[in-house]
């Protein structure tokens, strides 16, 4: 089993939602301990705040193309989300 702790700060978006993921499985399967239960809820809860910035890091990164009347991109602009 994995240590509790905070996730490492560079762990990638992809392992962290593969270890929740991860995670997820084994507590819907019924079979863990209560006691590894919270430990890995726990450490899943972590897991989710992890992703949710990260991804919100990647949507403040998203730029909308803006396109004039021509067709022809004509700049960026902040992407709308919502």
């Amino acid at each position: 089993m994995t240590d509790a702790a905070s996730p490492p700060a560079d762990l990638s978006f992809e392992d962290a939602l593969a270890r929740l993921e991860g995670i997820v499985s084994r507590l819907e399967s019924g079979q863990a301990p209560l006691e590894e239960s919270i430990t890995l809820y726990e450490e899943g809860a972590r897991l989710k705040s992890l992703c949710e910035d990260r991804l919100k890091a990647a949507q403040l990164r998203v730029e909308k193309i803006v396109v004039g009347a021509d067709g022809q991109a004509k700049g960026v602009q902040p992407a709308e989300f919502g």
